[in-house]
């Protein structure tokens, strides 16, 4: 099995690179946002490596990061989301990116990903909820908090509070973790104009 390879970028295709590893040249393909990360041709890259054999094919997975790699796997666990899925939603957000939106609940960032409609997010986040905490860069209280405010009648400030937040320029993790602790100082009876003053007071400290 294939766990990694190192050697010189020989092409790129809309959704591959050829890596020339000791004149033989691999087709692996990559989420676009590692593929855009990629060196020029003729320059060394090392990928990580995930196979997935089938009887009519055999076709190896690039990621940057082990962590990219694991979540890969991860997201194929979840009903209706293959190989081609978790490479979109790998493909807008970084190991981390995936872990925080799935702790937090924010199901609006991953059905940014080509492929992912409303009802696989919603799976995914149900699925994986339990997996992604240990995962994700923020803190275990704000997660809960998140959850929490995710099924109660908050949730339309919440929401609103957090795309204003994203629309002024900062990511949707972010947005949904300094909403969260915004909750948590304001009460579940917060205004959106609550919500988005102190969840920049949050993002600016």
């Amino acid at each position: 099995m294939i766990g990694k390879l190192k050697g010189t970028v020989d092409s790129y295709g809309e959704d591959h690179v050829i890596l020339d590893v000791h004149g033989v040249g691999y087709q692996v393909h990559c989420p676009s946002r590692i593929l855009q990360g990629l060196p020029r041709a003729g320059e060394a890259a090392v990928l990580f490596i995930e196979t997935i054999v089938r009887e009519d094919m055999i076709r190896l997975y690039g990621f940057a990061a082990e962590a990219e790699r694991e979540w890969f796997r991860i997201l194929m666990t979840v009903q209706g989301v293959g190989a081609k899925v978790a490479l979109g939603i790998l493909g807008i957000l970084k190991a981390s990116e995936v872990a925080n939106a799935i702790a937090l609940g924010d199901k609006a960032v991953i059905t940014r990903a080509p492929g992912v409609g409303k009802r696989v997010a919603e799976r995914i986040v149900a699925e994986l909820k339990d997996k992604a905490p240990g995962l994700a860069t923020v803190d275990a209280g704000t997660i809960a908090v998140s959850q929490n405010v995710a099924d109660n009648v908050a949730a339309r400030p919440v929401a609103e509070a957090v795309s204003a937040l994203t629309n002024l320029g900062y990511a949707q993790a972010q947005a949904s973790a300094a909403v969260a602790k915004a909750m948590q100082s304001a009460g579940e009876e917060a205004t959106t104009e609550q919500l988005i003053r102190l969840g920049l007071k949050e993002l600016s400290a």
